[in-house]
């Protein structure tokens, strides 16, 4: 499952959305994150998905892989399905199984509900697979660079975000050798009650957070060497370029929004 985790990782490629400005899909997925919220019924959610998907074949991702890689967000949806199917006492009672009542609200908001999650993220996924994590760097430094006039930390913050992007898929990698290497041992992490499960995962977590310390030691000595003393006075080597299609898909996006907003219920 570890290889399949793909949020962090990015994948370099020609489409639209990877040739975007990294400051306008910030600005898009930011602004996409209240739009969500603006869907309430099933014509809303319905576009929503629709442009989610029209967003994925823009970026040229295989959505087979793309959803493969998202499986181990799958139980949070299910979670947050059921929560809504079982708490929910409202509309009428749909059917009934022993003491699990459900209701048509519980249904409805728990379908919306997650396709609300589903939506978010597979959006946010797309802009760590489409942009590499110094652009993301770069492009959220410029956004936050107002911030500077009142002594904000702008590049500092900046960088931590690209930091631990980047260091997802590799404490994943990480964790997916030691997961081996126990099992090598003959540790059976997926067998015995769930109490044996939990206790089968310590012996993971000491190495795991011990190889994660060593690597940002390793991280802060480089940087220390090369001479790295904050954002002060650095200048870049890539320079952003806004092009008139970063204006564009943010209108687009300004219009879709308001095409949610007449539709609501």
């Amino acid at each position: 499952m570890m290889e399949k985790m793909i949020f962090g990782r990015f994948i370099p490629g020609e489409s639209f959305v990877h040739k975007l400005d990294p400051r306008a899909k910030l600005l898009f997925v930011f602004a996409f994150i209240v739009i969500v919220f603006i869907a309430n019924n099933a014509l809303t959610y319905g576009l929503l998905v629709a442009f989610t998907l029209v967003v994925i074949l823009m970026s040229r991702i295989k959505p087979y892989f793309l959803i493969n890689g998202l499986k181990p967000v799958l139980f949070l949806m299910i979670f947050t399905f059921l929560i809504h199917i079982l708490f929910t006492k409202e509309g009428d009672l749909l059917f009934e199984l022993g003491f699990v009542k459900v209701y048509e609200e519980g249904l409805r908001q728990g379908i919306f509900i997650s396709l609300r999650f589903l939506v978010l993220v597979f959006m946010t996924t797309i802009l760590t697979l489409t942009t590499s994590p110094i652009s993301i760097t770069d492009g959220l430094e410029v956004l936050l660079n107002p911030l500077k006039k009142v002594k904000f930390p702008v590049h500092e913050l900046a960088l931590m975000m690209s930091i631990a992007l980047r260091f997802i898929p590799t404490l994943m990698d990480e964790t997916d050798k030691i997961m081996k290497a126990q099992m090598a041992r003959g540790s059976d992490l997926s067998a015995g009650s769930l109490k044996d499960r939990i206790k089968a995962v310590v012996p993971l977590l000491v190495p795991l957070f011990v190889s994660a310390f060593k690597r940002a030691e390793d991280l802060a000595t480089a940087m220390e060497v090369r001479g790295y003393k904050g954002g002060e006075g650095r200048t870049r080597y890539r320079q952003l370029k806004w092009q008139l299609k970063d204006t564009l898909i943010l209108v687009f996006l300004v219009v879709f929004a308001a095409g949610l907003w007449m539709l609501r219920g």
